[in-house]
This record gives structure tokens, sequence and C-alpha cells, in this order.
């Protein structure tokens, strides 16, 4: 049977049980008493090995072997959680990434365990020598008599490679107790040959409930029947309800099933989408000009419909920032250890919803911010404690949404910014040139500490010291259309505040004309727009400001940002924006209206360019910044 169509569900749920042995690893370190998290690490690891064997992946299955014995030692109180027992498991899961992927690319031949398979089996010879199988299931086995529970699965009508998903149940079932007659055979669900429904027979000592949320929890399962080794009536099982199934309808059952797409087909659905609101865009200005209510009904109907569309697309693309959060535990708890400092990390609002694509991009930035703030912003535990400090430094991370943006803090509580060393360092680098400043505000620092190759770090390390963590945050974050923002005091700690739009495609924006040209600015940062008056304009210490209801509003003209010819006299537009706590005005020739258009980013705005974040068509066929 050839597998290889099978390569990427087999990266995708191996990922996944990645992401969960790292998540419960750290609360196995937590609380090493605990029975949960181990059991839930070993049933993701043998799904792991049981998988990686069918495909034919050895040094994955080598690997994933070798840790379930030593997590099974555990588990049969012949070993106890140690750090040497935790970082080789976490060293193994570090492993199995590099191996899944390098074997999914058919690269195994590059693929070297020899080293972490010794240590695994060290620690192992370290304990007693175990039994060839664990107590649960060794009772079981000598339990011939009993023919088992009998358990029928049924898959979702709309499962994509139904027999692997079918093995990886019975798989699963595996990790329960002893499987057996199973129908149709093993090789015949492989083969996808079967209606949605098999059956088997499973001895185990777990309850029912047990088997159900195991069985029911694998993915793409809509129901499971369990009944009893005397061939009694099955009952059914609905594997996400509480409640009997008459109580719940089939169309409340199908609303609840999900599908697996590629993220690529997603990004073409998104840009043809894109493409077709451009479309859209030029038809209705011609439905306009030919004045024929019958074509402008029915490109109104149209439009309606493709509007639709865009929204059902860009909603298919949202997922739950904890999709990219879940990895930073363990980022923290290594880098930290590294140190020699105690962290304690915590994150909120991992529910927020992101663009898929938006949140793939914020990951590299995010981790820039966290390791900076182990690295930089903690002192040693000897330092906080000659300070009056708890001796573990706090460091959060949270997301919540603002309007139509997401924002993403990362906070500490250790030793500040030191603005002064900054200013000195910016002066040893000819950053600062005036022996009279003595300070540096806010935008003045995070400006300062955002050029490339700025470093106040005497020492490089591993983690930091090279000067590109807030560069490289501050570049990507720009070009993805957000902002970044900083506040800190000295010995208290540092937030930074990442604003981000939700969807990297499609915005809503408000046109402006300036000279000739037209510019598209994102209505989430806009406020309002003022028609200016002379009255309105003043000047203070040479900063032109704009007097709005007693507010003072610094100001800038487009004009001038973009190089164009000055204005002559006549009437102008302010449009006030809002950039994190700070307002700006911008002064324009004229407003256009609004549009909703598609962003392409350019190679410019990644070489540092801070005025413009892409480009687009508008639906005059004419480009816009």
């Amino acid at each position: 049977m050839d597998l290889s169509r099978y390569a990427e569900l087999f990266l995708t749920e191996s990922r996944e049980h990645l992401s969960a042995i790292n998540h419960l690893l750290l609360e196995l370190e937590r609380t090493p008493g605990a029975s949960e998290p181990l059991d839930a690490i070993f049933r993701a690891v043998h799904s792991i090995k049981g998988m990686s064997a069918t495909m034919g992946y050895a040094p994955v299955a080598q690997l994933t072997h070798e840790l379930e014995s030593l997590l099974d030692r555990v588990r049969r109180g012949e070993s106890r959680i140690t750090t040497p027992l935790l970082d080789v498991s976490f060293a193994t899961a570090d492993a199995l990434e590099s191996a899944i992927d390098l074997a999914v690319a058919g690269r195994i031949e590059e693929i070297e365990v020899s080293q972490l398979l010794a240590r695994l089996r060290g620690l192992a010879e370290a304990a007693p020598a175990r039994a060839k199988a664990n107590g649960k299931k060794s009772r079981v086995a000598q339990d011939e008599g009993g023919t088992g529970m009998l358990v029928r699965v049924r898959l979702a009508p709309d499962t994509q490679l139904s027999g692997v998903r079918a093995y990886l149940v019975i798989k699963r079932a595996e990790t329960l107790g002893t499987v057996h007659a199973v129908t149709p055979s093993v090789e015949a669900l492989q083969a996808g040959e079967f209606d949605r429904e098999f059956s088997f027979r499973l001895d185990t000592q777990e309850t029912a409930a047990a088997v159900e949320a195991a069985l029911g929890s694998a993915g793409d399962v809509e129901s499971v029947f369990l009944g009893s080794p005397e061939g009694e009536q099955p009952q059914e099982i609905l594997s996400s309800a509480e409640a009997p199934v008459e109580a719940l309808p089939r169309e409340a059952l199908r609303q609840q099933q999900h599908i697996r797409i590629e993220v690529r087909r997603l990004d073409t659905l998104m840009n043809l989408i894109g493409e077709l609101m451009i479309t859209r865009g030029r038809l209705v200005e011609t439905a306009v000009a030919a004045g024929d209510p019958a074509v402008t009904d029915a490109v109104a109907e149209a439009s309606r419909l493709i509007s639709q569309l865009q929204e059902e697309i860009m909603m298919s693309r949202m997922v739950p920032v904890h999709h990219v959060f879940d990895r930073f535990p363990r980022l923290v708890r290594d880098a930290a250890q590294s140190l020699g400092k105690s962290v304690e990390f915590a994150m909120t609002g991992k529910e927020i919803e992101l663009d898929r694509s938006m949140l793939d991009e914020i990951g590299d930035p995010i981790v820039h911010l966290l390791r900076n703030a182990v690295d930089h912003g903690f002192e040693s535990p000897a330092e906080r404690e000659a300070a009056g400090k708890l001796v573990s430094g706090k460091l959060s991370l949270s997301a919540a949404r603002e309007r139509s943006s997401v924002t993403v803090r990362v906070s500490d509580d250790g030793r500040g910014i030191d603005r002064v060393r900054v200013l000195a360092k910016a002066r040893e680098q000819g950053f600062v040139t005036d022996p009279a400043k003595t300070e540096l505000t806010d935008e003045e620092l995070i400006r300062m500490i955002a050029r490339p190759g700025f470093s106040t770090k005497e020492q490089v390390t591993d983690l930091s010291g090279r000067g590109v963590g807030i560069d490289a945050v501050y570049s990507r974050v720009r070009a993805l259309g957000g902002s970044v923002e900083i506040r800190t005091a000295t010995g208290q700690g540092t937030t930074i505040i990442l604003r981000l739009p939700i969807t990297l495609a499609i915005v809503r924006a408000l046109l402006a004309r300036v000279h000739d040209e037209m510019y598209a600015i994102p209505l989430t940062h806009v406020q309002e727009t003022v028609a200016l008056t002379p009255g309105q304009l003043k000047t203070v210490r040479g900063q032109e400001v704009l007097l709005l209801r007693g507010d003072v509003l610094p100001l800038v003209r487009m004009r001038e940002l973009a190089s164009l010819p000055a204005a002559p006299e006549g009437v102008a537009h302010v449009i006030v924006l809002e950039l994190g706590e700070r307002r700006l005005g911008v002064i324009v020739d004229e407003l256009s209206g609004q549009q909703d258009i598609v962003v392409k980013h350019f190679d410019a705005v990644r070489e540092g360019a801070a005025l413009f974040s892409g480009a687009t068509i508008l639906s005059d066929g004419s480009p816009s910044l």
C-alpha cells in the first residue's frame, strides 16, 4: 500500500501531538506526582509511534518507542520524575519535531538520533528491569476467556483519507487495551474499502466513558457504539455529546463536523477573492457610467454575493492565537534555565482569533520579545533579591481584540530599559551627535533600539545581544501594517505592545488625494476627519500642531512626507490617526471616500521604509500606496 499520500496528514497530526507533549511536560515538571499529564503524554507518544511505524519512518518510531518505554517505567512506579528524565523528554520532543519534518520531506537518511537513543536507554537501564507489559495490559492478557467490549465506530460523512483515520482510531484503542476481531480487516480499512463504519473487540479495564472519550477525540469520528461482551444490543454514545442520542438531531451533528484544508488552498481562495473585489469595483463604476437600471441592479446583487463570499472565506481563515502561543511556555522555560534565572510565565487571551497568515507572521517577533525579556529584562536571582523583588520574575503574554485590530502585549517586571545606557550607546555608535541631549523620549527610545545592529548587551549569548531582536520585531510588525509601542520604567519592568490588523489581505481604507496621487489609510487607524481652517493651525516649539476641541495634536503634511510639491492655498483636510494611545494629524488635499482594498506587500517595506505598508489597485484600475 502506497502511504506517501498520507504524509501530510501524518505531519499535521504529529505536530498536534508534539504540541500537547510539550505542554504536558511543563505541567508534569510543575506537578511531578500527577498521573493525568503522564498518561496523556504516554498516549500522545504512542500515537506518534504507531503512525510513524505505519508510514515506514523507522527513526521516528525508534525514538518514540524508547521514550514510551521510559515513561512506562514511571507509570508503573519503577522510575521517578527527575530533572534528567524531563530534560531528555524535552530533547526527544525537539528531535521528533525535526525528524518528522525530515521524514515527511523524504530525507530520512539525514535523521541522526543515535546519541539521544543512548541517553534514553541509559536512563531506562538505571532503573530496575521492567516487565514486558504494564500491569493493566497483563491482567487483560490473562483473561483469555473474555471476548472484550464490542466497539463500533462511524466516521463523519466528509472524512478525508478514511482508511488512515480508521487505522488511527484502532491505534488509539490499542493504548487502552488489546484489540482483536477487527471488521472489516485492517488491510481493508487501510485501503479505504469500507462504508464509514467499522468494529472491533477491545479487552480493557477502562470505563466505557474513558473509551468513548479517547476514541471520540481521534478526529472525524461521528459516533461511537459500545456493547457488552455477551453481544447485547450496543448503545450508541456520541463522541461530542453528553445527552442521549435522541436529543440531538442529525442536522445538528452535521453542523459540528470539520474537515482539514491545506493552508495554501485558503491562501489561493483569498487571493482570488481579492482579485474578484478589484474587478467588482471596476464593474460597479462601469454600471454607474452606463446608466442602465437593470445592469445596475444586477451588479449590485453580484456585489452583495461577492461581499458575502469574502466574509465567509475570511472567517474560514480565522484561528485562535493559541496555535502559536502554546509553544512559548517551553521556549521561556528553556531560556530561563540556560541563563540560571527563575521565570513565572503566564498567558491570557489565547482564544482571540487572527487570520491564519497574520498568525504565521507574528510568531518570530514574539519569540524575539520573550527571549529579550528573559535575557535583557530580568535580573539574576541574586540581583532581584537585593532589590527587594521576588526571586522569580514575572513574564506575561496577552492578546486582546481592540476594534478591528488585535493587541499583543509582552510584559516583564525586570530591570526596565536603561535610557541613560541607551543614550550613551547611541552616542558611541554615532546615532546621537547633540552633546546637550541628556534624555530620550519614548519615541526616540523605540527609534533608537529599533535600529539595525543596535544593542546595549556587552556579551553576546545564544539568546540575544546581536542587535537583531527589537529591530526584527519593529521591521516585521511595520511590514504587517501594525505598530510597536514600548513602556518602560527603570527597576520596574517593560511592556512592549504590538498592534496588528486582523487580516493581511483585505482591509477597509479611507482614500485621500495628495497632489495627483491617491493614498489609502486603513480605517482601523482613522479616528476622524476634519476640514482644516487657518485658525486651527499653530506652531509649538517648531512643531506644527492642530487645535481640536481643546486638544493639541502634532501635525504632518503628506506632501512633505511623500516629497511632493507644496500645496497651493485652499481647502485642506486633516485625518486624525489613532496610534495606540497617541493621536496624530495628517494633512491631505482632499478625501475621496472609502473602499475595501487588497493589500500587496512589497520589498521596500521589508527594507525599512516606514511610510507605506504596501500597495493596492483601486476600483478605477489606478495604483495606490
